[in-house]
């Protein structure tokens, strides 16, 4: 099966159901160039003094994370989803998509947050993520798991570094 064809699978299963646009629309708009988990670091970082390390490694995450899709997008031009039979149903900044940056910075954020509170819990928002973004017909389902991939990557990097900054400075 094309990746085009579970798209269309996805969409024939999910499109029309009435809280499924909005929602996957709003996710869009949050985690647009990561803005709303860079956010939402800086906020956890000024309201949670003691933890303020970790919560600027959710900003951070999703930031370094956001940045290298951006790369590998320009590297690998995969162009997005173009079958007719695949809805649209968000405007994007690029016609790339390879990886996915929303899933990117989305699973970066999460994988870091679940640091902070010490539960796997926050990490059930990826698989909704990527699922919004093949509902919105502006990914296929390899750029989302690759764009998860690399923001785990990503967040797991950034934690250590601020793990191991914060024991040298204890």
């Amino acid at each position: 099966m094309r990746e085009s064809d579970v798209l269309v699978k996805i969409q024939d299963t999910l499109y029309d159901i009435p809280a499924t646009l909005p929602v996957a629309r709003g996710l869009s708009h949050f985690g647009e160039h990561a803005l709303g988990w860079v956010a939402l670091g800086a906020v956890g970082a000024a309201v949670d003094r003691e933890r303020r390390a970790p919560w600027l490694a959710v900003s951070g995450s999703a930031f370094l994370s956001h940045a290298a899709s951006i790369v590998i997008k320009r590297v690998v031009r995969r162009k997005r989803p173009h079958d007719p039979r695949i809805r649209v149903g968000v405007g994007t900044p690029s016609k790339l998509s390879f990886p996915s940056s929303h899933a990117t910075s989305t699973t970066a954020a999460l994988v870091a947050v679940g640091r902070i509170v010490r539960s796997p819990w926050p990490l059930a928002g990826v698989p909704v993520m990527m699922l919004s973004r093949m509902v919105l017909g502006v990914h296929y389902p390899t750029d989302v798991a690759a764009g998860a991939a690399l923001g785990a990557a990503t967040a797991g990097a950034v934690c250590r570094a601020v793990d191991k900054r914060e024991r040298n400075n204890s």
